[in-house]
Formats: structure tokens, sequence, C-alpha cells
């Protein structure tokens, strides 16, 4: 997970390097040529949007696989989730009465 964290990183990085160049470039340049860069950059956005969303719909698929794996097994063990959210309650306690 954290490579692939890593490379969205980069590859926006990269996206808006590109965009700020292709901006600058348009800035100098008239005419067919500017628009034809500016559509560039529309693009280059465009797919960094699409990515995004794209990225956003994987990690709600797996925040719905994640709570349906956690709902089947708390069905399964009862008395384990409530002993677990006891121990993690008590925990919590002493850790706030120290303060």
């Amino acid at each position: 997970m954290r490579t692939t964290r890593e490379k969205l990183v980069d590859d926006f990085a990269e996206m808006l390097t590109e965009a700020e160049d292709l901006m600058k470039r348009a800035a100098s340049e008239t005419g067919d040529r500017a628009k034809d860069l500016r559509s560039q950059v529309e693009a280059k956005l465009l797919a960094a949007r699409s990515r995004l969303q794209e990225m956003q719909g994987d990690a709600l698929d797996s925040a719905k696989a994640a709570a349906r794996v956690t709902d089947d097994y708390v069905h399964d063990n009862p008395w384990a989730a409530i002993g677990a959210a006891a121990a993690v309650g008590f925990i919590v306690g002493l850790l706030m009465n120290r303060r």
C-alpha cells in the first residue's frame, strides 16, 4: 500500500509539473498554438481527476469489504468481540485516570 501511495504522489507531481510547463508555454504563445497547449493542460487535469475518482472508488470498495468482514466476525464471535471491546475500554479508562 505504501508503494501505491508513493506512486500516486509521484504521478500527480509529474502531472502538475507538466501542466505548469504547458501553462507557461501557453502564456507565451498566441492563436491556435495557445489553444492547443490549453487543451493539453485540460486533458492532463481531467486525467488526474479521473484517476482520483477511480482510486476513491477502490478505497470505498475496500472499506466496504473490511466492514463486511468485521460484521461477519462479530456475528460469528459475539463474545470475543464483547471481550475485546471491554478490554479496550478498560485500558483507555486506565490511561485516562493517570492524567
